[in-house]
């Protein structure tokens, strides 16, 4: 699963990376991005601009809101068979920006958390899918979860789960209203390991309310 991310990058290395516009402003640096927060995400309806959604789906069906807590992840495999997501995956998906995750170790009895990113860094894009759902007074609520695949060489000996990171080249495809299910699928799979790096940090992470660049510093194993 993914179940907590960071998403550490200014709003002008978020702006040229791609290619939106902010017109909320950038408050701060989210280091410990988890479920139930507003989050910035890229939608295929408006793909050049960065808007914040809750993370955890709400189906535009459901009775009650508080079901996105368990929709905070959509497994690739079944994506497209599940109600809560198969009409989503057709029509309302989206590209959540980040420039890290985290997901936790069991060892000696105790789960010991470590950052997963790209070798340089760099802001990528999880695939993820939105939806709009609207309360008796009108209000609307807009939600997205995280797809999962399994896991890669780099991710294995941590977890049997990891987010899908899409290669930038397939981003725009990826919001595409027009992209075939069929290749949408496809893209749907582990990241290149070779691309990527992961280290343990400071089990600090663990509590959502720390939030700062100390929590990336590497911990000695």
């Amino acid at each position: 699963m993914c179940g907590r991310f960071q998403i550490s990058k200014f709003e002008d290395d978020i702006q040229i990376r791609f290619h939106v516009d902010v017109e909320k402003e950038w408050l701060r640096q989210i280091f410990n991005a988890a479920p139930m927060m507003q989050l910035p995400v890229i939608t295929g309806e408006e793909p050049g601009k960065l808007n914040f959604f809750r993370w955890g789906l709400v189906p535009f069906w459901a009775k009650d809101p508080r079901i996105g807590s368990k929709m905070i992840n959509a497994r690739a495999e079944t994506i497209n068979e599940k109600p809560s997501f198969r009409t989503a995956f057709r029509s309302k998906r989206c590209l959540i920006p980040a420039n890290g995750f985290y997901e936790w170790k069991k060892e000696a009895g105790k789960k010991l958390p470590y950052r997963f990113c790209l070798e340089d860094d760099a802001l990528f894009a999880f695939a993820g899918l939105w939806d709009c759902w609207k309360d008796q007074e009108g209000k609307l609520l807009h939600t997205f979860t995280i797809i999962t695949t399994t896991p890669n060489e780099l991710m294995k000996p941590v977890h049997d789960r990891m987010p899908v990171i899409l290669e930038p080249e397939m981003e725009q495809y990826w919001l595409d209203k027009q992209a075939s299910v069929h290749d949408l699928q496809a893209l749907l799979k582990p990241f290149d390991n070779r691309k990527m790096r992961a280290y343990r940090i400071s089990e600090r992470v663990n509590n959502v309310r720390n939030n700062g660049a100390d929590l990336l510093i590497p911990v000695d194993a």
